[in-house]
């Protein structure tokens, strides 16, 4: 497969890259400054140069184009500002998933956040991401023309990841390390009886494998 993944230097991305590459998938990460380019290199993938803040849908789409699937994993970043969540953790995303469909790519898995919720009240930094991500995740569930998935973890740990875990519509709050988050990441890629989903992801008892299929019906 040949699998595109927005925000392709994050954290759970480069996790994920190295997953891919290693099970023979041809994996390409898209990042907005070319010094990040070695470290995906490093991963397997291949570094593709784009800001999702300022593409247009064609120049997205391009890039897109002839993947099997596709992987919304960036973010604005614990770091930044109220705006950024806006131009990245919604628009972006929104934007990749119009590329996709543009680009004919129908498998489409998107990171979110527990507790993420178009309609979530409240003005402070961690609201409005909230907001923002379940903003996203509306328009993406919106599209006919995609396959998708939502995925939202729990609290992100650095953790060694323990290949246990406990993957539901509803969880319950708890945390879930960012390699286990990769591995499940890579399991719905190759599910795609998971589309049509919205799950949430914590720490658990269930094989990685295991909790994908049980999901999907199998």
């Amino acid at each position: 497969m040949r699998i595109v993944i927005a925000g392709g230097h994050g954290q759970i991305a480069l996790r994920l890259e190295r997953l891919l590459a290693a099970r023979g998938d041809e994996v390409a990460g898209i990042i907005r400054r070319p010094e990040q380019a070695d470290d995906l290199r490093a991963a397997g993938a291949e570094p593709v140069v784009l800001d999702l803040e300022s593409a247009s849908l064609d120049e997205v789409a391009e890039r897109l184009r002839g993947a099997d699937a596709a992987v919304f994993a960036a973010g604005a970043g614990p770091g930044s500002g109220v705006a950024r969540k806006d131009t990245v953790d919604k628009a972006a995303a929104v934007l990749f998933a119009d590329a996709a469909v543009r680009a004919g790519v129908r498998r489409f898995v998107i990171v979110s956040s527990m507790g993420a919720d178009p309609g979530h009240q409240g003005d402070e930094i961690f609201d409005v991401y909230l907001r923002a991500k379940g903003e996203a995740d509306a328009h993406v569930r919106s599209l006919d023309g995609l396959d998708w998935t939502v995925l939202r973890p729990g609290a992100l740990k650095d953790d060694a990841g323990s290949g246990l875990v406990r993957l539901e519509a509803h969880t319950g709050r708890g945390p879930v390390p960012r390699d286990d988050v990769a591995a499940v990441l890579a399991e719905l890629i190759d599910t795609p009886a998971t589309h049509g989903l919205t799950l949430e992801l914590i720490s658990g008892s269930s094989p990685v494998a295991v909790a994908v299929k049980s999901v999907a019906g199998n």
